[in-house]
């Protein structure tokens, strides 16, 4: 890359991550009641991005790659900040933000590409407690390419119904067993977008991440079930391809997927061997027609926020008291600030969680 090119780079990149950082940040901290609060306290990180943007245009044949990731995630991240600011004038000002919210993931799945080969974006693809860990840094850039490693997609298009998506730690070697973490999407969402809640974390501490997509327009929450059978075909096929930690195998959720977490994860057949709901609704007759067996004695992590506006907090302690009671071992986290949004901050506990309390899973 001659210097005029590589000048284009250190240009773009600090705007680029800033505006992702703060797309993020609105994510998290996503509240109806406050939502111009939390736009305003961004300010407008788009602006330095959306002022250099036009120095990716032209690149040579041979820098392709590099300037369509690029152009990608720039476009994608302007286009959210442009329709988070058009949304208070929507008729349905909260579908249009979540509307919005839809072009984060995309950024992400653009950038990521380039994390093998610009430190700047390895780095923010890292839980932010390491991203100064240079040895860390140094094993990821350094790991040789692999066809089973890195973001990867099955099942059809990436985000169809039934199938799946996946990231597998670039440092991935079959020597030895991995964390696996079960990520269901939120209602009307899919895997492909929501694989990009929990890669960061992965990728610090190495661990596995699914995210399936539900075989309708939200898991099974009654009636027919055709989720959980998927579930069990999609773990079959990943642990036939990658050596999975029998001990360590969390079925986790947001929302509509923290909810069928329960559902599906309280069965006596279920191999998964930790739960994490976020944001998830709970009626205790989950609890009353579990399995007694599979209850007892099986880690469950339940966050939720003081501010959900969709699932009162109440039923997130109603869930933690009765499962409790039930035999199960649980941890409760009820975070103050948080709406009903995922709190991908605790994804690094929720691992450390999961290696404390590892247990024998089923080997099969």
């Amino acid at each position: 890359m001659d210097d005029r090119y590589l000048d284009d780079v250190v240009a773009i990149l600090p705007p680029l991550l800033q505006a992702l950082d703060r797309l993020g940040f609105l994510a998290r901290y996503l509240d109806p009641a406050h939502f111009g609060e939390a736009l305003a306290a961004v300010g407008d990180p788009e602006a330095p991005l959306a002022a250099v943007r036009d120095r990716l245009e032209a690149w040579p044949a041979a820098l392709a790659d590099v300037g369509a990731a690029l152009a990608g995630a720039s476009d994608a991240t302007l286009a959210g900040f442009a329709a988070l600011r058009a949304a208070p004038e929507d008729s349905d000002g909260l579908t249009a933000v979540f509307r919005a919210l839809r072009e984060q993931p995309r950024a992400l799945e653009a950038l990521y590409p380039l994390a093998a080969v610009l430190p700047p974006v390895s780095r923010f693809f890292l839980d932010p407690a390491r991203r100064d860990d240079a040895a860390l840094s140094a094993d990821l850039m350094n790991a040789e390419p692999r066809p089973d490693t890195g973001v990867l997609h099955a099942g059809g298009e990436p985000g169809a119904r039934g199938g799946w998506s996946a990231y597998v730690p670039e440092t991935y070697t079959p020597d030895r067993v991995w964390p696996l973490v079960f990520a269901l999407h939120g209602g009307s969402g899919n895997g492909r977008a929501f694989l990009w809640s929990w890669l960061k974390e992965a990728r610090t501490w190495g661990a596995i991440v699914v995210a399936p997509t539900a075989t309708g327009r939200t898991w099974a929450l009654q009636g027919d079930d055709p989720d959980t059978p998927n579930l069990a075909r999609i773990l079959g096929e990943v642990r036939a391809r990658w050596r999975i930690d029998p001990g360590q195998m969390l079925l986790s959720g947001m929302s509509d997927g923290g909810t069928f977490s329960y559902v599906s994860g309280l069965e006596a057949a279920s191999p998964f061997t930790h739960l994490a709901p976020t944001a998830a609704a709970f009626h205790p007759m989950m609890a009353a027609f579990a399995d007694r067996d599979r209850i007892a004695g099986l880690p469950i992590h339940i966050v939720h926020g003081a501010r959900d506006w969709m699932f009162p907090v109440q039923m997130a302690q109603e869930a933690a008291d009765t499962l409790a009671r039930a035999g199960a071992d649980v941890t409760y986290r009820e975070l103050d600030d948080l709406s009903h949004t995922f709190p991908r901050e605790l994804n690094g506990e929720i691992l450390a969680w999961m290696r404390r309390t590892a247990r024998p899973g089923n080997q099969g």
